[in-house]
């Protein structure tokens, strides 16, 4: 199968086009780990939700520690997405924390601000627990897909709209391994 330059063969029917690169990535993880380092107190608890964010959460972590913050994390599995392509807009916890969130400042990490239900949910939810302080991070934000008011206190990317995949993000759970983000074009 021939390598069309700036994608990844998949299937005679599929191609994935590069959007973002590693390189792109990792050097925008490391300035976003400085400006959270900055912003956010020693005590802050990391909650990246999964199953989308663990790339991204993995390397945001290291380069956090590479700027002097070793701070905790637990982890929170949201999903309103299913195995499709669409939001069903209900957000469901599959997977809470372990860690009491009263009185303390928390970052929640996530692959993709994009209707922004799932991490209105989550940022409302750590407030009713009681957080002293909840701020979002994301590595893109799609605000053309935005469905309600909010935005990320730290963002990687601003993405246009099409369907995202490589870099923990998942078409019904396939291509989350690529180094890069990119698009499926069929």
């Amino acid at each position: 199968m021939p390598v069309i330059e700036g994608c990844l063969p998949v299937t005679d029917r599929m191609r994935i086009a590069v959007r973002i690169s590693s390189a792109e990535i990792a050097a925008r993880i490391e300035d976003m780990a400085r400006d959270i380092r900055a912003a956010m107190p020693d005590e802050t608890l990391l909650v990246p939700v999964l199953t989308g964010s663990f790339v991204f959460a993995a390397d945001l972590v290291r380069a956090l520690a590479r700027a002097g913050a070793d701070w905790p994390l637990d982890f929170m599995t949201l999903s309103s997405y299913g195995a499709g392509t669409e939001s069903s807009g209900r957000v469901q916890i599959v997977r809470d924390l372990r860690e009491t969130v009263t009185g303390r400042p928390v970052l929640v990490i996530d692959d993709i601000l994009d209707t922004g239900n799932t991490l209105l949910f989550a940022r409302n939810l750590l407030r009713e627990r009681g957080a002293s302080d909840v701020k979002i991070c994301a590595l893109l934000d799609k605000p053309s897909r935005r469905r309600v008011d909010l935005t990320a206190d730290f963002t990687g990317f601003s993405v246009a709209d099409e369907f995202l995949v490589g870099y923990g993000l998942d078409k019904a759970g396939r291509h989350r391994g690529l180094a890069y983000i990119g698009a499926i074009e069929e």
